[in-house]
């Protein structure tokens, strides 16, 4: 075997790079041990739109305990994402983030292996299960929205859509609620995201980290036990097509690569989907008219109250995936993404070693004022077909790109579709005069406040 596929093959086997190996590239270090970590972490855009002005689009940093190289704007996500090479490690880039907490899930695995797993889940994500999750999710979010409008006129949008987009994972992943059991579910699951950016990278005890690894061993315990059960029994969700998937030689899926997948899948469509809609009801509250608009492409639907959205006319809500489309660019789910380089490699003039971390900014690239004129204003219309002629095509990824590209992403235009029809259709969202939320940005961005919303039900 050649020391090239040794290197992608093993990309772990690679040493990190030391200091002196990155000295010819611009940048520092930060504070002793912890480097930039709490300055990333207070505020990524701020961060690398500083570190920008200071070095370039190509520059080392230190955050988080990994000395690594950003390479900066739509290029380098067509560079890192689009990898046809397969100079880029995905499982290299996640694991010192993500190792303890998901292993093993779509993004910590690589090229053929990556591709053989995705196509086995892939499955649960066409067309005809996706019929099936929608009528779930139809039920779901009709039957939350008459609780909130007969519920308090103001309360704290995060927490609510939290539990929403649990209890809908729960109905289109596992086809049924998950009883007694949802509370530790729910808390495992906030453990183990908190825990991808904790300053204290090792399971010591108190620590978020050993509170992350003990939510982890509680999940995969849960859909270890219940994955055999699922797999007698059948079903049209997620868990279930799933326990049936099987790989290129037939065989099925490993009941330990069936909890893995789960509770990779069920974080990324619980917390990031949390997260988008968040963003996403925050800008229609502060920007009415876009409300307006989006509630008169619903009524004209022309579907009598409280009817389904029917599959078949997703297509026809055209201005809501712009509007969402641009929270998504505003805040996305994951602000930036880490690979690791299984060879050396020439990016922006100057040559990284192999082994070495790497990553993107994807909020830095939503906020580049030479491809989105005025970026921090909101306006939808930068996604219509005229405004997107001619950008480039690297400028966009909230979902990632390549052969990395969410698997669930037609999933999410899908909720975000059904959940701002059954709500625009019945209610008015709304905040106090001049009340703008602050959000913690990473590990996956939230309000930091809940996001105070007033719901008035349309007369």
């Amino acid at each position: 075997m050649s020391s090239i596929a040794l290197d992608i093959a093993s990309p772990a086997a690679l040493p990190l790079p030391d200091r002196a190996a990155l000295a010819h590239i611009p940048g520092h270090d930060g504070l002793p041990l912890i480097g930039d970590t709490l300055t990333f972490l207070a505020d990524p855009l701020r961060f690398a739109e500083d570190k920008v002005a200071r070095y370039g689009l190509v520059q080392r940093t230190y955050v988080l305990g990994i000395r690594s190289v950003a390479l900066l704007g739509p290029e380098a996500i067509g560079h890192l994402l689009f990898d046809q090479a397969k100079l880029f490690s995905s499982a290299g880039g996640w694991e010192p983030l993500l190792g303890r907490l998901f292993p093993r899930g779509l993004m910590l695995l690589d090229f053929d292996e990556h591709r053989l797993h995705r196509r086995a889940l892939s499955v649960a994500f066409k067309a005809e299960p996706l019929k099936a999750y929608l009528a779930a999710l139809n039920g779901g979010i009709a039957a939350r929205m008459a609780r909130w409008r007969h519920g308090p006129a103001e309360f704290l949008f995060y927490p609510a859509i939290k539990q929403l987009t649990l209890d809908l994972a729960a109905t289109s992943f596992l086809g049924e609620a998950m009883g007694e059991e949802v509370e530790a579910i729910k808390r495992a699951f906030i453990d183990m995201v908190a825990a991808a950016t904790s300053v204290v990278r090792k399971p010591l005890p108190g620590t978020q980290m050993r509170r992350g690894v003990k939510g982890r061993a509680f999940i995969i315990g849960y859909f270890s036990r219940q994955a055999p059960i699922r797999r007698e029994r059948g079903g049209s969700d997620i868990f279930a097509q799933l326990c049936r998937a099987t790989h290129e030689d037939g065989s099925l899926m490993s009941v330990q690569e069936i909890a893995d997948h789960m509770s990779f899948l069920m974080m990324a469509a619980h917390d990031t989907l949390t997260s988008s809609l968040s963003a996403f009801v925050h800008f229609l509250t502060t920007h009415p008219d876009w409300q307006e608009k989006l509630r008169g492409e619903i009524q004209g639907l022309g579907l009598a109250p409280g009817e389904p959205l029917p599959f078949e006319r997703l297509g026809e809500l055209g201005l809501t995936e712009m509007a969402f489309k641009e929270s998504l660019r505003l805040i996305p789910p994951v602000v930036s993404l880490p690979r690791r380089a299984t060879r050396a490699f020439e990016f922006g003039g100057y040559r990284i070693p192999a082994g070495t971390p790497v990553n993107t900014s994807i909020i830095f690239t939503h906020h580049m004022p030479e491809i989105w004129p005025e970026p921090r204003r909101f306006d939808p219309y930068r996604f219509s077909e005229e405004a997107s002629r001619g950008r480039h095509r690297f400028a966009y990824a909230p979902f990632g790109g390549g052969a990395h590209m969410c698997l669930g992403l037609n999933f999410a235009y899908m909720q975000a579709k059904c959940f701002a029809y059954h709500l625009l259709a019945s209610s008015r969202v709304s905040v106090e005069p001049g009340y703008r939320p602050r959000w913690q940005m990473t590990p996956i961005p939230k309000p930091r406040d809940g996001l105070k919303v007033q719901l008035a039900p349309l007369v």
